[in-house]
């Protein structure tokens, strides 16, 4: 399908702009903002000049061939140059439309990270242990960090549930399809009869909400202090150092306490509140959206079973889009590229197919 002129024009004439008002000389305050958007719109500028170049050569090859008068070496030349030169103009054309689609505002952010133990005991909080390392494990090859920021210790290890911050450049757009429920079949190391088990554990990431997202009234929170647990030594023990934040209207609950101090929890207590509150929202909008849409990838739905992890077969399968991996090993290590880009394609041909591009 042809991408519309229209669009393409606008595009031009905003990154002409653009440039116009930085030439002139704006206001400092103004230089940073001007400045990023002409930096976000270049590569467009650029897939459009090779486009309608290719375009335009496609054009003169067309009309090369359609011409009698063309001798056959020259003709020869033409059909034998014109399919490379489709496949070219397919190419910048894909770049465009993915540019084309309309932006999610969180997807270059950070994000809360949420993992919780769910059927299967011990075993689960064992699993949602080796997601939590995965993750880790992928925040590090990415150079993001993650920053623990309550952790509920399992019996036997691993976590009942565990919240972290993943900070750094576009960890929402890659990491907000992990939402839902992780399932793992395996051996666990307690059983004596080699039976295989299944356990699962649930996986929420939210955007992490800054100040203008998320308003909160101080009147609707209940705020308590009480001694961190775990491991920490004398400073757990001794301060009151754990944060419980309350929010009354909505009943979310929200626990801190792996910061040094009462402050540090409260803020970071603050910042994961806030980033539920913020993903209420935006989930709310996201069902309203897709009220009519038969079926979506990554819709956040943490009730649904998203993924199943298979140890005995060294086999990674994601439901959603009939994924089957036979890389588990590399995968829990941190090599989750391999199953992200594919949700990724999939959810944008989806938003594709529905803008009509």
């Amino acid at each position: 399908m042809k991408l519309p002129a229209e669009k393409l024009d606008l595009i031009l004439r905003r990154a002409a702009e653009l440039e116009a008002r930085l030439n002139a000389g704006p206001p400092a305050d103004e230089i940073v903002k001007l400045s990023r958007e002409q930096a976000e719109l270049a590569p467009l500028v650029e897939a459009i000049g090779n486009l309608r170049q290719a375009e335009a050569e496609q054009a003169d090859l067309a009309a090369m061939l359609a011409d009698p008068a063309t001798d056959a070496e020259m003709r020869a030349l033409a059909e034998f140059e014109l399919p490379a030169l489709e496949a070219r103009i397919a190419g910048f054309g894909q770049v465009l439309r993915l540019a084309l689609l309309p932006k999610d505002a969180a997807d270059d952010g950070s994000a809360i990270l949420e993992i919780r133990a769910g059927t299967g005991g011990d075993e689960a909080a064992l699993f949602a242990g080796d997601l939590y390392r995965m993750y880790q494990r992928y925040a590090a090859l990415r150079g993001w960090r993650l920053e623990p920021v309550s952790e509920s210790e399992g019996a036997m290890g691993g976590f009942k549930e565990v919240i972290a911050e993943v900070s750094g450049h576009g960890v929402y757009a890659r990491l907000k399809f992990e939402s839902g429920v992780h399932r793992v079949q395996r051996v666990p190391d307690t059983e004596t009869q080699g039976r295989i088990h299944t356990s699962a554990a649930t996986v929420a990431v939210l955007p992490l909400a800054e100040d203008v997202d998320v308003s909160i009234d101080e009147k609707d929170l209940k705020i308590d202090t009480m001694r961190a647990g775990g491991a920490g030594g004398q400073h757990v023990n001794k301060t009151e150092s754990a944060i419980r934040i309350t929010h009354l209207p909505s009943g979310l609950v929200v626990f801190s306490q792996d910061q040094r101090s009462q402050h540090q929890n409260r803020a970071k207590a603050m910042q994961v509140l806030k980033s539920r509150l913020y993903g209420l929202e935006r989930q709310k909008l996201d069902d309203a959206r897709a009220a009519d849409r038969k079926a979506k990838v990554g819709s956040g739905d943490r009730s649904e079973r998203i993924r199943t992890y298979n140890f005995p077969q060294g086999r990674l399968t994601d439901h959603r889009i009939n994924l089957t991996l036979y890389s588990l090993e590399k995968i829990v290590a941190g090599d989750l590229d391999p199953v992200i880009e594919p949700l990724i394609t999939e959810h944008q041909a989806g938003l594709l197919a529905e803008a009509g591009l």
